[in-house]
C-alpha cells in the first residue's frame, strides 16, 4: 500500500475511533443519570395531627419562650435531563495531496524500489556466491577424493608388484635352489656312477672276470654245432644281454655283431649256441655281474 493510500486510511480509523469514545461517554452519561434518578429519596409526608400544646412555662407561670426558627426544608433534587447524542461527525472525504507531498512519495517510492532492487541484487549475487563456493568446495572434495584413490590404487599396485617380486624372488631362490640340489644330486650320481665304472672296469679287467668270460664262452663252445662252411681261425664278437638268477645269467637276447667270415650259417650258429647254453655261468663275486656282455668267440 502506498503512502497516498495509507494516509485516507488512517484519517477513516482516526475519525471511527473518536465517533466511538464519544458515543461510550454519551451512554455512560445516560447510565449514570438514569441511576441517579432512581435512586433517589422519596419525598416526606406531612401528617395532619389535631393537638395542643401546653408549655411548661405557661405551667410554672413563666414568660413563653421565643419561638424557634423554622426548620430549612431539604430541596428536592431535580432529575438531569438526558444529554442528547451527539450529532456522529460525517467521514471526510481524501483531502487534496500535496504537490510536494507527492514528489516527496514519489521519492521515497523510488528509493524503497532502488533498496529493493538493491537487496534482491545483493541477495543473487550472494546466491552466486554460496553455489559458486559450494561447487568449489565439491570440486575440492572430489579432487581430494580422486587423489585419495589415485595414492591407494597406487598404494596397492606397489604392494602388488612387491608381492609379486617378492614371489618372483622366492621362486628364482627356490629354483635356483632346486637347481644346485639336482646338481649337487646330478654330481653326487655321476660320481657314483664313475665310481661304479670304474669298480666295473677294474673288475672286468680283473683276474676273475676273465676268468668268468672264459668259462662262459667254453660253455657257448660246448653248445656250439659247427656248420659246414664253417673254417679254423674264424673270430666272431657277440653282445649278450642276460638277467641273474639262482642258476647263473638267463640270456635275453643276442646278437653276433661281427665275424671274420661273412658267413650267416656261422652267424645263426653261434647266436644258437649262446641260447643253448643258457643260463651262462654265474660270476664268482656278485659284484662282477654285467647285464650286457660282449664276448669274443673264437672256436679252436
Amino acid at each position: 500500500m502506498s503512502r497516498r493510500e495509507r494516509l485516507p486510511a488512517k484519517g477513516r480509523w482516526r475519525a471511527v475511533v473518536l465517533s466511538v469514545l464519544l458515543h461510550t461517554g454519551i451512554v455512560a452519561a445516560a447510565v449514570y443519570g438514569w441511576f441517579s434518578w432512581k435512586h433517589r429519596p422519596p419525598e416526606p409526608t406531612t401528617l395532619a395531627i389535631a393537638a395542643t400544646v401546653v408549655d411548661e412555662r405557661a405551667l410554672k407561670n413563666l414568660p413563653p419562650a421565643p419561638a424557634p426558627a423554622p426548620e430549612p426544608t431539604p430541596p428536592v433534587p431535580t432529575p438531569e435531563p438526558e444529554p442528547e447524542p451527539e450529532p456522529e461527525p460525517e467521514e471526510q472525504g481524501p483531502p487534496k495531496p500535496d504537490p510536494a507531498e507527492l514528489e516527496r512519495q514519489k521519492e521515497e517510492e523510488r528509493l524503497a524500489q532502488e533498496k529493493l532492487e538493491q537487496e534482491k541484487k545483493d541477495a543473487e549475487q550472494k546466491e552466486q556466491q554460496r553455489v559458486e563456493t559450494e561447487k568449489k568446495e565439491a570440486e575440492k572434495q572430489a579432487a581430494a577424493e580422486a587423489a585419495a584413490r589415485k595414492a591407494a590404487a597406487e598404494k596397492a599396485a606397489a604392494e602388488k608388484k612387491a608381492a609379486e617380486k617378492k614371489k618372483a624372488d622366492d621362486a628364482a631362490a627356490a629354483k635356483k635352489a632346486a637347481e644346485e640340489k639336482a646338481r649337487l644330486a646330478s654330481e653326487a650320481e655321476l660320481r657314483r656312477r664313475l665310481d661304479a665304472e670304474e669298480r666295473a672296469n677294474a673288475l672286468r679287467n680283473s683276474d676273475q672276470a676273465n676268468r668268468w668270460h672264459a668259462s662262459i664262452v667254453a660253455k657257448i663252445e660246448r653248445a656250439w654245432i659247427k656248420p659246414g662252411s664253417a673254417r679254423a681261425g674264424v673270430t666272431c664278437i657277440v653282445s649278450v644281454s642276460q638277467v641273474l638268477s639262482p642258476e647263473g645269467g638267463v640270456v635275453t637276447g643276442v646278437r653276433v655283431t661281427s665275424c671274420s667270415i661273412a658267413d650267416d650259417a656261422l652267424r645263426q650258429s653261434v647266436e644258437n649256441a649262446v641260447l643253448a647254453a643258457s643260463p651262462l655261468p654265474p660270476p664268482p663275486d656278485p659284484a662282477l655281474f654285467e647285464r650286457n656282455l660282449e664276448l669274443t668267440f673264437a672256436p679252436k
